[in-house]
């Protein structure tokens, strides 16, 4: 009790702040205690992927086991057609083609040949690239890599289609990234760069025949040019055609193409894919005393085919082709190219892919060693390299689990986005990988909000687990299964009125002509108060689609559906089939 009552003045204090203060702080006790709930009750609109893994599980590797002395082929599974290689030194270089994916161009380096590490992207800042507006399989074709000894420095030629045509960049080191590019002025696809021992420069390339002189369709011809290297073009005047349509005109050869200069012995050989990049795909060779021609054909050609065999063997391996010859020791070479594993029902998913072989060159001309009679999964490895060498550094192959939980301070170099740059739509935070929807679908030709990784397996599973809650219709996050911009399957989190549903989206383009046709599969509404498990599975040619929320167990959204339009043989074009994690603010797939 208080002996002294307060006086008038210290009542009127104590009143202004019992009015002023008490609201302030019970105000800021709701809004703290509000925001706490909004964050534990609301998530962002914005999803959030907090991991992903990926299994591939081949019988093939289960059934083919390495010993000691064995390495696989492919080296390079999943979508990395149309390999180059270079050597400096010990070092090795090797790169991809990449089409509309952005950045461009992966490089892989190696040491020995078996053990290759992803390095980076050889045009990886859109000041270099601009594949926005392009079909997936255009943009990037054929890289071409050469080491120049006469000024220590590296080449990676390049046709970016319906974008700048030919065009060269360079670096003293690949490790440390590459120039801006120089345009090339001359027409056709897959260039390449010979540097001779004397300092002089050619190129040599793909290209229609003159015009009126076309025989037939698929008639093409292989020029060389003078290159001039201060001014890093091609010198007018200087092209020749060294070869008319192939080996043998008379048999109507078609898509001679790929073409690489070597010298070896004082004379020049001139490797080329011929048949076209399918069924009848073949590498093909021609000699020469100049760098310029006249080119005479082996009589053994093709050194490289898998076109002659049954079409149901075991182990399939087909459409061999695109390659590209390096030295290794003394007189050991190798030669890198692409080829197919079709699954069960001869469909391609996983792309055409980077495989290696031995090659002999102890007589006149250079043949791959095993490269006429079916191929095996497995190689001898080269002399004094031993597959105990493997690290997590290197580029996995055989059956392997990716997993990724986006921790890292650099994104992998797998990890690649669609005509745009990654970082236009990502951010690291704690909880994971944070995807900006763009409003843009799939099935558009514009840079999505995609973040891919190719299908490297037949048989695998990809899984995510997403923390999300769309606002609208239009909003859809999830993961996606894509050969191309009119060949996919979506499988995402959406809304439909006050409800949130599971939905799988088919869509297929009818033919050439016209617009893509889509289909909602199947959907299920869920009560999303825990974070949504989604997975995409495959067996061979069977594709499954599961989702969980919370702890509970995964389901399996509609049928087992093909992967017919995940196949280049039915979807057309280059690429293989890629898995993304997906976010639009234009969805279209309405739950049923």
């Amino acid at each position: 009790m208080l002996k002294n009552k307060p006086s008038k003045a210290l009542k009127v204090i104590l009143s202004v702040f019992l009015l002023t203060t008490i609201p302030l702080v019970i105000s800021s006790f709701t809004s703290v205690h509000n925001d706490s709930l909004s964050k534990l009750t609301k998530p962002s609109s914005q999803p959030i992927f907090k991991n992903v893994v990926y299994t591939g599980n081949d019988d093939i590797y289960k059934n083919n086991p390495l010993s000691e002395n064995e390495f696989y082929n492919p080296i390079l599974q999943g979508c990395y057609p149309d390999p180059a290689i270079t050597k400096k030194g010990d070092d090795y270089y090797m790169v991809c083609s990449s089409f509309a994916m952005f950045p461009g161009v992966p490089i892989f380096h190696s040491k020995d040949l078996v053990n290759w590490s992803q390095i980076g992207h050889v045009l990886d800042r859109p000041s270099q690239l601009d594949v926005s507006k392009v079909g997936i399989s255009h943009g990037v074709y054929a890289p071409g890599i050469t080491y120049n000894p006469n000024n220590d420095t590296f080449y990676m030629i390049t046709t970016v289609v319906y974008g700048v045509g030919n065009m060269v960049v360079k670096t003293k080191d690949p490790m440390k990234g590459w120039s801006e590019p120089y345009k090339l002025n001359f027409s056709g696809i897959d260039p390449s760069i010979f540097f001779d021992d004397d300092g002089k420069a050619y190129v040599v390339h793909n290209d229609a025949p003159d015009e009126g002189k076309e025989l037939y369709s698929g008639h093409r011809v292989i020029k060389v040019w003078e290159y001039d290297l201060e001014k890093d073009d091609v010198i007018p005047g200087t092209d020749k055609i060294v070869v008319n349509g192939g080996v043998d005109i008379n048999e109507k050869p078609i898509w001679i193409e790929a073409p690489h200069l070597y010298k070896k012995d004082g004379f020049y050989y001139l490797m080329c894919a011929e048949g076209g990049t399918g069924g009848w795909h073949s590498e093909v060779i021609f000699k020469s005393d100049k760098p310029t021609g006249p080119f005479v054909p082996a009589p053994s050609n093709p050194i490289l085919t898998q076109r002659y065999f049954a079409k149901d063997r075991q182990n399939k391996v087909d459409w061999a082709g695109h390659a590209d010859l390096v030295q290794f020791d003394g007189d050991q070479y190798y030669g890198v190219f692409l080829a197919v594993r079709p699954n069960e029902e001869n469909r391609v998913n996983t792309g055409r892919e980077t495989f290696i072989l031995p090659v002999d060159w102890s007589g006149e001309f250079p043949v791959f060693e095993n490269g006429l009679i079916p191929m095996k999964p497995k190689l001898k490895l080269p002399v004094g390299v031993s597959n105990k060498m493997r690290s997590d550094d290197f580029f996995p192959n055989g059956n392997f689990t990716f997993q990724e939980d986006f921790s890292s301070d650099k994104l992998d170099y797998r990890w690649i986005g669609l005509r745009g740059p990654r970082e236009a739509f990502i951010s690291k935070i704690k909880e994971g990988l944070k995807i900006k929807p763009f409003d843009v679908n799939i099935k558009e030709r514009k840079p999505t909000s995609t973040l891919f990784h190719r299908q490297q397996h037949n048989s695998f599973t990809f899984s995510t687990t997403l923390s999300y809650r769309p606002e609208s219709e239009e909003d859809l996050a999830g993961v996606v299964a894509l050969q191309n911009e009119g060949s996919n399957y979506v499988f995402g989190v959406t809304k439909k009125g006050n409800n949130f549903y599971i939905v799988l989206q088919k869509n297929k383009w009818p033919g050439r002509q016209g617009d893509v046709i889509s289909e909602v599969i199947a959907s299920s509404k869920i009560e999303l108060d825990d974070d949504v498990k989604l997975e995409i599975s495959a067996n061979g040619d069977k594709y499954e689609f599961k989702y969980a929320v919370g702890n509970t167990e995964l389901k399996k959204l509609g049928i087992t559906v093909s992967g017919d339009i995940l196949s280049t043989d039915i979807a057309g074009g280059f690429t293989g089939c890629l898995l993304g994690l997906y976010a639009t603010s234009a969805n279209d797939a309405i739950p049923n």
